[in-house]
């Protein structure tokens, strides 16, 4: 036999993994014991003892519950890839020749379908034993279709997720940025304030209202403004009015980005920062292996980066 030399000898053991893992999706010491069955203290026990293994700490204690601290989240990235690397290995050790695993995948908003079916081709090599279709006609009320069972597992961004019998993560975020005609007057600006969003026509596709519900807190607070705005079908015809100069597109980065190389467009941002729309995965506890697994595979396969200038 070769000589594979000395096995690594982690600090961390599965347990502290999981420990970890739990106060990451709970946020409290008293929810991730429920999680694991286990006391309250036994929990805050275990994650200090965690901490002290790897001499960092791994969450702030804050009034409104625990927070990951970049060493925290590193960690929790990489203890979720691991977990089911490990579940994987051991899958294929129990029983070899195993039946094909079939999900049934929604996404509450249409720009992930631009990168989504591309991102499933390349994820089939990572994800063997697994059969993905997408369940398109469920897309405006995944969460309905997820508690009805005709679906396994959903990307979603604005929508509730039931706390019995489901379970969810998040998984990365996407910009949303507003494109224009490089003739349009607000082109110039360095960046948008929420005042020349009043005063222009907004070009969207057919949102849900939550996701209006969304745009319109995370841009202008309490306030509500009566905005302009122009539902349009598809996304090229989006950019065409824009391009015209009509009004001011509403788009994902994932959807802009290819347009924004030919010179006759361009990107803004608020003033206020990057309005970056936070994305989650949800799923049904009977397929907590292959969700987790699939997972894993999205965080790394998700487009990333748009031009902004």
């Amino acid at each position: 036999m070769a000589d594979i030399g000395a096995p690594p000898n982690p600090r961390l053991d599965i347990r502290d993994l999981r420990v970890v893992l739990a106060l990451a999706s709970a946020g409290t010491t008293a929810q991730a014991a429920t999680v694991l069955h286990l006391t309250q203290p036994a929990v805050s026990r275990a994650l200090l003892a965690a901490e002290d293994k790897l001499g960092a700490r791994l969450f702030d204690r804050t009034p409104r519950g625990l927070v990951l601290t970049p060493a925290g989240e590193q960690l929790v990235s990489g203890a979720t890839r691991l977990l089911v690397e490990l579940g994987d290995l051991e899958h294929r050790v129990r029983t070899p020749v195993a039946l094909p695993v079939r999900i049934r995948l929604v996404c509450e908003c249409y720009t992930a379908y631009h990168w989504l079916p591309s991102a499933l081709v390349k994820m089939r090599a990572s994800l063997p034993g697994l059969e993905l279709s997408l369940a398109v006609e469920h897309t405006q009320e995944p969460i309905p279709a997820l508690v009805a069972g005709d679906i396994d597992v959903a990307l979603i961004t604005t929508a509730s997720v039931p706390h019995a019998g489901f379970q969810e993560r998040e998984i990365f975020t996407d910009e949303v940025a507003f494109i224009m005609s490089t003739s349009h007057p607000l082109a110039s600006r360095k960046a948008l304030t929420r005042d020349d969003l009043k005063e222009t026509t907004l070009l969207t596709g057919r949102t849900p209202p939550a996701e209006t519900q969304w745009f319109m807190k995370r841009v202008f607070g309490r306030e509500r403004p009566r905005l302009r705005f122009e539902q349009l079908p598809l996304t090229e015809a989006i950019l065409d009015v824009a391009r015209a100069g009509m009004g001011v597109a509403v788009l994902s980065e994932w959807i802009a980005s290819p347009h924004l190389g030919r010179g006759d467009l361009v990107a803004k941002r608020l003033a206020s920062g990057p309005l970056r729309r936070p994305w989650r995965i949800a799923w049904r506890r009977e397929v907590d292996d292959a969700a987790l697994r699939l997972m894993a595979a999205l965080e790394t396969t998700a487009p990333r980066g748009l031009a902004v200038g």
